[in-house]
């Protein structure tokens, strides 16, 4: 399933919490988008169609819940990412950021410590 960035932000909102309504989704996103409640409910009714969420009726309104995991969202992303980029493998994604000088002293360690682990039979 095709989640957009725009839909995986309102998504975030539901996976943070859920059965909301629109105008709740909207009210989340105050802050972070400024978009109109009539986007917030065209992204709603794409994400519906889709079947990455539900409604149910509520007196006058929906609620909205997800239908789908974020961490399967994630892991499918993460794989066409890898397919599509880098042909399925993880050094050569890991090699792109270190060329360009995007991986912090952090991000080094926790990948050292991730392969002992690995080695270690953690994971």
């Amino acid at each position: 399933m095709q989640i957009s960035e725009a839909e995986s932000v309102v998504m975030d909102v539901l996976w943070a919490r859920s059965p909301l309504g629109a105008d709740e989704v909207a009210q989340a996103l105050a802050g972070r988008q400024d978009w109109q409640d009539a986007t917030i409910k065209t992204l709603l009714n794409r994400l519906l169609n889709k079947g990455a969420i539900r409604a149910e009726k509520d007196g006058r309104r929906y609620l909205y819940s997800p239908m789908v995991k974020r961490e399967d969202w994630v892991l499918a992303e993460s794989r066409g990412l890898l397919e599509r980029l880098f042909d399925g493998r993880v050094a050569p994604l890991v090699a792109h950021f270190s060329a360009h000088r995007k991986l912090s002293e952090k991000d080094v360690a926790e990948l050292r410590k991730l392969l002992e682990e690995i080695d270690d039979g953690k994971q």
